[in-house]
């Protein structure tokens, strides 16, 4: 039997239900280690005889998933090395890019808005072969768009997964009906002063200080209001956090009562056990991310990964792992059980009921806002 065979027997008996997903991603690296599989997959990254590609990610239970469900598999699969990296901010990581050579960072999970938006205005995105990644035309053709806009038609990264960004709270400490009522307000409520939460990230205290103030986050009116908000905020928080780690940590051993969150990661405290609650409050803050690929890497061999990664048994496993919905379009693809009931989740593809950031709009703003939050942020 050769090796596309091989393959495509281990999915017919996945598809059939005669093995579960794990058991079907352990099947394949493990046939790759036997026998050498480099078709489909492997073509292009031998030719270029790449040994190793860098990715970046966020940490904590986003790169576990990573790792265990899509890169062993693909080491398995290619033999050819996934380094993992992470970091604690976009900014920080775009520092980091900036100051690097040419093809020392490679793939990272970042925000398919912002930050392709950012990459691509300094000159630093790629151009990928869309031909090597057959899967993208699985992807919701909304959040394929967004990017193809931005870059003239091109493309340097594909779509992942979306999420929102709400409101957590500690359903011990909280009610269901005070956390609805109050939405984004309850990041301000002096009656949980010491016990309130918040990312140390501009956007995200901007964008919850205009739901606070009622304005719309994509028109602010009244900045010297959504300023005041964001001390106010300041004042009663414990503390700022800077990784979904942090986050998942405060909120399940109780030092703070609420915080704004990211949906995968709070679905993640509740599949624990913890007693958390969740609420998206109108108007709050619908995101994608995707797996950008910056300018001088090693393109082949990146694509190669990102059509990994898009193979919907790998997608999805992944998604099942990071508590995310996956960027596959459910209208194509059946996405299981387990993602359905993920919160954000839309069963109709289009994501007509989030609300996104205007990329020009929070860019164009970025020096002036980032700027004086971080004046605030020091005590100002």
């Amino acid at each position: 039997m050769d090796d596309t065979k091989r393959y495509e027997r281990l999915l017919d008996r996945y598809r059939n239900g005669d093995i579960d997903r794990r058991s079907f991603l352990g099947l394949i690296g493990a046939a790759g280690l036997a026998y050498g599989v480099v078709s489909p997959m492997g073509r292009y990254a031998r030719a270029q005889d790449v040994s190793q590609v860098r990715f970046d990610g966020w940490g904590g239970v986003v790169s576990q998933a990573f790792r265990e469900l899509a890169f062993n598999p693909y080491e398995a699969k290619t033999g050819i090395k996934v380094v993992d990296g992470t970091f604690g901010g976009a900014d920080e990581y775009l520092s980091r890019v900036k100051a690097s050579q040419p093809g020392e960072f490679n793939i990272a999970h970042l925000s398919g808005v912002f930050d392709y938006a950012r990459y691509a205005d300094l000159g630093l995105a790629s151009e990928l072969n869309e031909d090597n990644i057959p899967n993208l035309d699985l992807v919701i053709p909304k959040l394929v768009e967004v990017l193809r806009n931005y870059t003239n038609g091109s493309l340097s990264a594909v779509p992942y997964d979306y999420g929102t960004t709400g409101i957590a709270y500690n359903k011990d400490q909280i009610s269901e009906e005070e956390a609805k009522e109050k939405g984004a307000s309850l990041l301000i409520d002096e009656a949980y002063k010491g016990k309130i939460g918040g990312w140390s990230d501009w956007r995200t205290r901007i964008w919850m200080a205009a739901l606070q103030t009622g304005q719309d986050p994509n028109d602010i009116q009244d900045m010297d209001a959504v300023w005041d908000a964001i001390r106010t905020h300041r004042d009663l928080a414990l503390k700022y956090w800077t990784s979904g780690a942090e986050l998942m940590s405060l909120l399940a051993e109780g030092e703070i009562y609420t915080t704004e969150g990211w949906s995968g990661r709070i679905y993640a405290l509740q599949d624990q056990g913890h007693p958390i609650g969740y609420v998206d409050p109108e108007n709050g803050y619908g995101w994608q991310e995707c797996l950008f690929v910056p300018k001088g890497s090693p393109m082949e061999a990146c694509e190669e990964l990102l059509n990994f990664m898009l193979e919907p048994e790998v997608a999805i496993a992944v998604a099942e792992g990071q508590s995310y919905p996956p960027s596959l379009d459910p209208q194509k693809v059946d996405l299981g059980e387990k993602i359905p009931n993920l919160p954000a989740f839309d069963p109709t593809g289009t994501l007509d009921g989030l609300t996104f950031a205007n990329p020009a709009y929070w860019n164009g703003n970025e020096q002036e806002w980032s700027k004086t939050f971080g004046r605030i942020q020091k005590g100002y």
